[in-house]
């Protein structure tokens, strides 16, 4: 179903939280569950994989994260603060020591001035920790711009796993 290379970034996020005794979540809207599809299509990755959020609709990422609607309002859901929102909604909203949050324009359609198809943020929050997030503007199609946040997320939530104390 995934790729080789898709499988071993999902592998090195598994293992770098069973050796820290972590447990993760994700918060996904334009990879609409894919991240958490890849972790999950490896053997054993229960013991890391605490849940995941499909929160494609704005709606879902107020109801089910507790984003504020007026933040999405104010910023657009494709902005840094809903991707860090998300993040930090995923950890509160579950037993995961950390998160990583995607939101993004998949494309063909979607997008607006100053948020082209492929602009997509990341959010990462630890409990207890610092959220922070990323910009990132992918080239492609709509697959290629999902894959690519896949990848980005796993590497993102990898680090995660070494972000401060338990």
């Amino acid at each position: 179903m995934f790729s080789d290379d898709v499988l071993e970034r999902a592998r090195a996020v598994l293992a770098a939280y069973d050796a820290a005794g972590l447990k993760l979540a994700t918060a996904e809207s334009c990879t609409g569950g894919l991240i958490a599809a890849a972790l999950t299509e490896i053997a054993g990755s229960s013991s890391v994989v605490e849940r995941g959020f499909v929160t494609y609709s704005n709606e879902a990422k107020t109801e089910l994260l507790g984003v504020p609607s007026d933040l999405i309002g104010r910023v657009g859901a494709v902005s840094p603060e809903v991707a860090e929102a998300m993040a930090a909604g995923a950890v509160a909203h579950s037993r995961a020591d950390a998160a990583v949050a995607v939101t993004g324009i998949a494309g063909p359609g979607g997008s607006t001035p100053g948020k082209p198809v492929g602009l997509v943020y990341f959010g990462v929050a630890r409990r207890g920790g610092a959220l922070r997030h990323e910009r990132r503007i992918f080239e492609g199609d709509r697959s290629a711009v999902r894959r690519a946040a896949v990848m980005v997320a796993l590497d993102l939530a990898a680090g995660a796993a070494s972000q401060g104390d338990r």
